[in-house]
């Protein structure tokens, strides 16, 4: 291959890496909503690390990963009640005009977490899957 033909290629990747770069929030309404979708994530990630045997169990971690989700998952109708248009937001219009429907979905998820048990391994690999398809479920609707 030529250099102009693998400059031009190259620059091509560049150049599509570019356009499908994330676009950072600017919205404070927005970066405190990604920031409390980013604690329920660390903890959830916590919890199935533990349940997938990827982190040894850890009594106290994982009360402290489960009190954490619960008390975001219990914000999240506050923290996303302020619709906004920043280009930066991952949540669909969807979660405004379904609002209903996304609160409920939020409960499932509280609930989840708050049925979770997390004083043995084996309660919270009982409990991941409510938990994961609680977020899963959300996410497929309502984010991008």
């Amino acid at each position: 291959m030529k250099l102009m033909t693998k400059t031009i290629i190259a620059g091509l990747i560049m150049a599509a890496g570019v356009a499908y770069a994330e676009v950072e929030p600017t919205d404070p309404v927005v970066i405190a909503r990604q920031d409390l979708m980013k604690t329920i994530g660390k903890n959830v990630k916590t919890l199935g690390d533990m349940a997938g045997g990827k982190a040894d169990f850890d009594a106290t971690g994982a009360e402290a990963a489960k009190a954490a989700i619960i008390a975001a998952s219990a914000d999240i109708g506050a923290k996303f009640e302020p619709q906004s248009t920043d280009p930066g937001t991952e949540a669909k219009p969807e979660v405004w005009t379904n609002w209903e429907d996304f609160l409920k979905k939020a409960g499932v998820l509280n609930a989840a977490a708050t049925s979770l048990d997390a004083t043995s391994l084996d309660g919270i690999k009982a409990g991941m899957g409510g938990v994961g398809g609680a977020c899963k479920d959300c996410h497929t609707t309502y984010r991008m």
